[in-house]
């Protein structure tokens, strides 16, 4: 079949169908947004109205003054507070387990000394007590981890007992260290 429309023609007829398909897209989109547009609407004047209604409603409540019983409740809760807040006092003098206790521990441990054991023990008589347990694999192993624990900030004093030295190698120690 032979096709008798020239050059042309043809040119100006697919442009006519470009200008055509651009023309339905702009308005099959602009229809899209006129209806999400007035889908929205309802829910954006029901909102505003909320709003107002909230807004009167704060303010009526900051209009009118606690009524007794509201009042009596907040004595309550006050005194409460002011009950929790002695416990709190009473509980920040009391010995707790420090992180950086622990960590200073660490930081002054070699790797090849074992700990097994820490405890905490508040004497009042020494103050903060802190007790380690663990092996050394000699003496001076033991005794620089010792130094090194003497060195931090975190002790006033270090508690070596030289029964810990009797053993030349694999020595179980204990330590007492006075927090600062």
């Amino acid at each position: 079949m032979i096709n008798l429309i020239p050059n042309q023609e043809k040119k100006k007829m697919r442009a006519v169908f470009y200008y055509r398909l651009t023309t339905i897209l702009f308005i099959a989109l602009g229809l899209t947004m006129l209806i999400a547009t007035a889908s929205l609407v309802p829910a954006l004047l029901l909102s505003s109205v909320k709003n107002e209604l909230v807004s009167k409603k704060i303010d009526q409540q900051k209009e009118n003054n606690i009524s007794e019983i509201d009042q009596n409740v907040l004595e309550v809760v006050e005194s409460v507070n002011d009950k929790i807040n002695t416990i709190k006092k009473s509980k920040q003098d009391t010995f707790m387990v420090s992180e950086r206790v622990v960590d200073a521990i660490l930081d002054g441990k070699m790797s090849d000394i074992k700990i097994f054991e820490i405890s905490f023990v508040d004497n009042g008589d020494t103050g903060k007590l802190v007790k380690l347990s663990g092996e050394a694999p000699s003496r001076e192993r033991l005794l620089i981890f010792s130094k090194n624990l003497e060195s931090s900030p975190l002790f006033k004093s270090v508690d070596l007992p030289i029964s810990n030295f009797i053993k030349g190698t694999n020595i179980n120690f204990s330590l007492s260290l006075v927090a600062s």
